[in-house]
């Protein structure tokens, strides 16, 4: 199989002719009808043993999730496949067009693949009761292909031994200063799909003339929004011109020298979808484990250990954290996201030379 990267229009292409010959009946115009979780729906799972998760979760995540879903449904094992984001695109579409169907359920980080797949047909529609019932109707697809699992933002921060919080940068406008420059470390919108989210976000809101200015700063060029974090923690920069939050709240946590901000422009807000594919070689453990990703339960679980937000209304931020009704916020649009990608990825590249 070619390892060629392929570019968002070729994806698009490539994955509507399959998506043709692999269903011949039309999408449904609506959501089919909720589903619980059941007695038969468990024995079902448990007789397919087995759960490829393609995610773009940072991996201790997505396996605090793997474990606890393994640990309520013993003899079902979870495996993982980490990557970015816009990777993850990039493979699935190389993989379904050479016919490989890997994959049971991916969450990403980019709601815009969403759009792609539904229209290629690879989707499975499915509704778990608890988002029919609970979930805003922004955060699940009107025709039952996916729903918002998880929430969170694409902050700024600062390590606090190197930086005084009197002096910590409060805008995006105060990290093109000439101090910061070459004490910056910022994702790659070609890898992650926290970045790409965030970055047409920026382009939209503050236009390109911004990230003109800032590649002149020298920034520390990473590819995960997980890995900003880890270099502002070890000290290696003193600024995180972007990346995601939850990873600096956690840190933070741990007795980290960190200190997330919320810049005054509005932060970058990024909701990662979660669905199923139509040729899931396990198809009742992707049902099951979607339905029960979406519980009430299972999105206070994961709110608390990993410090993202829900859109389950029930669901409650741990005390001591800042709600994300307390924070100015970007708007999102996966479908501007899905427009603009390959120019992304192409002027970035050519403005921060990478």
């Amino acid at each position: 199989m070619s390892r060629r990267t392929l570019s968002r229009r070729e994806a698009i292409k490539g994955t509507a002719a399959l998506g043709l010959a692999l269903f011949a009946s039309p999408v449904k115009a609506s959501a089919p009808e909720p589903v619980a979780i059941t007695p038969q729906l468990i024995e079902a799972a448990k007789r397919e043993g087995k759960l490829v998760l393609y995610s773009a979760m940072d991996l201790p995540v997505g396996e605090k999730l793997g474990n606890a879903f393994q640990t309520q449904y013993p003899g079902i094992e979870v495996q993982i496949e980490r990557a970015g984001s816009e990777r993850l695109f990039q493979r699935i579409g190389q993989e379904f067009s050479s016919n490989i169907h890997a994959a049971d359920v991916i969450t990403t980080a980019d709601a815009s693949h969403i759009i792609s797949w539904k229209r290629s047909g690879w989707l499975a529609p499915f509704v778990p009761e608890d988002v029919a019932k609970y979930f805003p109707a922004d955060y699940r697809d009107a025709d039952g292909m996916s729903a918002t699992s998880r929430i969170w933002l694409s902050s700024m921060a600062y390590n606090t031994r190197l930086v005084k919080a009197s002096e910590a940068p409060a805008s995006f406008a105060d990290l093109l200063e000439p101090k910061w420059a070459g004490t910056m470390v910022k994702g790659h919108p070609a890898y992650s799909g926290t970045i790409m989210t965030a970055t047409f976000q920026i382009v939209r809101d503050l236009g390109w003339s911004y990230l003109e200015k800032l590649s002149r700063q020298r920034v520390m060029q990473v590819q995960s929004s997980t890995d900003p974090p880890k270099k502002l923690a070890l000290g290696e920069r003193a600024i995180m011109a972007d990346g995601n939050d939850y990873n600096v709240v956690l840190l933070k946590e741990a007795g980290q020298p960190v200190e997330p901000v919320y810049p005054a422009e509005g932060t970058p807000t990024i909701s990662g979808p979660t669905a199923i594919f139509a040729s899931a070689p396990h198809p009742n453990a992707a049902r099951l484990f979607q339905a029960w990703l979406h519980t009430r339960q299972t999105q206070q679980f994961f709110s608390d250990t990993t410090a993202q937000y829900s859109a389950h209304p029930q669901v409650i931020s741990r005390p001591g954290r800042r709600r994300i009704s307390e924070i100015k916020l970007m708007k999102e649009d996966a479908a501007g996201v899905e427009k603009m990608m390959d120019e992304i990825k192409t002027r970035y590249a050519r403005l921060f030379r990478v």
